[in-house]
C-alpha cells in the first residue's frame, strides 16, 4: 500500500495521493508534506531524476528529426541540399519528388504546382513572402523558425530568440539547436552551459544528429568518453558520417569493441541505402553534370 513520504498517511478513498514532479521514488498527500520532505529527499530525487533523463537522451530513434518525405514515404537525406522547403505550405520534400512532379507536368502540358498543397508557382516568388507570413500567423513551427533564423542574420538575437522559443514549444527540433547556439555564445541572452545542454538534448531527443554529434564532443571534453560513444552510436545507426569516424578514432584505443562497431557500420549504410530512390538518383545525377559543365 502506498503511503506519503513525509507523514506516512496511507492513500485511502478520501486521501490521493500525488507523485513527486522530478521522480517516481516517493508520494505525498500536500505541498506541505512534500516541502518538509525535501531536505531528505533532494539527493535521491536528483540521481533519479537524471536516471530517467537518461532513459529518453539514450534510447535509439526510429528516425532523425526530417522524417521521411510526405511524397514518397522515404526518409530524408541527411544532405540539406537533396530537399526542399516550400514556402507556400512550410513542407519539406525531397528533390526526387520535387522533380518528378515538375517533369509530370511539363508533359502533361500544366501549370507548376506546389507537389504537396498543389499551390499555383505561377505567383510564387511575388506570394512568397505573404505565404511565409500567413503560416507564421498560423503558429507553423518551421516557419517561426526560418523567420528566426532571418532574424538572427540581421543580428537582432531578441526576436531570434522569441521566434525559436515558440518553433520549440510547438515541437520544433531544430529550433532547440538554434537556441543552444545562443545560450552558448551569449547573444541576447546571457552564456549558460545548462540551458545550452538542455536544448541540445531536446533536440537530441527529437533525432537531431548535429545536436547529438555536439553533445558527444562536450562529453568528450569532460572525459566522458562512455556517454560520448553511446552519443555517437545512436547518430551513426540514423545514417551520421562524422560519427562513424569518430566511432573508428574510438574502436582503436578500446572504446568499442568489434562487434559493437561492425553493427553500428551495417545499420549506419541501411540508413543511407534507406534513403535512396531512383528519382533522387537521377536529380543527383543531372546536377552533378551540370556543375561538371560550369567547372569547364
Amino acid at each position: 500500500m502506498q503511503c506519503c513520504g513525509s507523514c506516512g498517511i496511507t492513500e485511502i478513498d478520501e486521501i490521493k495521493l500525488m507523485k513527486c514532479a522530478d521522480c517516481d521514488l516517493v508520494r505525498y498527500c500536500s505541498d506541505k508534506c512534500q516541502q518538509d520532505h525535501r531536505p531528505q529527499h533532494e539527493r535521491a530525487c536528483k540521481e533519479r531524476s537524471a536516471e530517467l533523463r537518461d532513459e529518453v537522451l539514450f534510447r535509439q530513434p526510429g528516425s532523425t528529426n526530417f522524417g521521411d518525405c510526405p511524397i514518397c514515404c522515404l526518409p530524408f537525406s541527411l544532405d540539406r541540399e537533396k530537399r526542399t522547403l516550400l514556402s507556400c505550405c512550410s513542407k519539406l520534400i525531397c528533390n526526387g519528388c520535387f522533380y518528378a512532379s515538375g517533369i509530370r507536368k511539363l508533359g502533361e502540358n500544366q501549370n507548376f504546382t506546389c507537389p504537396f498543397c498543389r499551390h499555383p508557382f505561377g505567383d510564387y516568388a511575388e506570394k512568397a513572402e505573404y505565404n511565409k507570413m500567413k503560416r507564421i500567423a498560423a503558429n507553423d513551427p518551421f516557419a517561426l523558425r526560418e523567420m528566426g533564423k532571418k532574424r538572427s542574420k540581421e543580428e537582432d538575437y531578441e526576436g531570434a530568440f522569441e521566434y525559436w522559443t515558440k518553433a520549440a514549444e510547438f515541437g520544433d527540433v531544430e529550433a532547440h539547436l538554434l537556441l543552444s547556439t545562443l545560450y552558448r555564445k551569449g547573444q541576447y541572452v546571457e552564456k549558460d552551459e545548462e540551458k545550452e545542454r538542455y536544448h541540445l538534448e531536446e533536440a537530441a531527443i527529437g533525432g537531431h544528429l548535429v545536436a547529438r554529434y555536439y553533445l558527444a564532443n562536450i562529453e568528450t571534453e569532460n572525459n566522458e568518453l562512455e556517454r560520448a560513444t553511446r552519443h555517437l552510436i545512436i547518430g551513426a545507426k540514423l545514417g551520421h558520417d562524422e560519427s562513424i569516424k569518430i566511432l573508428m578514432k574510438f574502436y582503436k584505443i578500446g572504446l568499442i569493441s568489434k562487434e559493437e562497431l561492425a553493427a553500428t557500420l551495417r545499420a549506419h549504410q541501411a540508413a543511407v541505402d534507406a534513403t535512396k530512390s531512383s528519382q533522387r538518383e537521377e536529380v543527383a545525377k543531372r546536377l552533378r553534370k551540370a556543375g561538371g559543365r560550369q567547372q569547364k
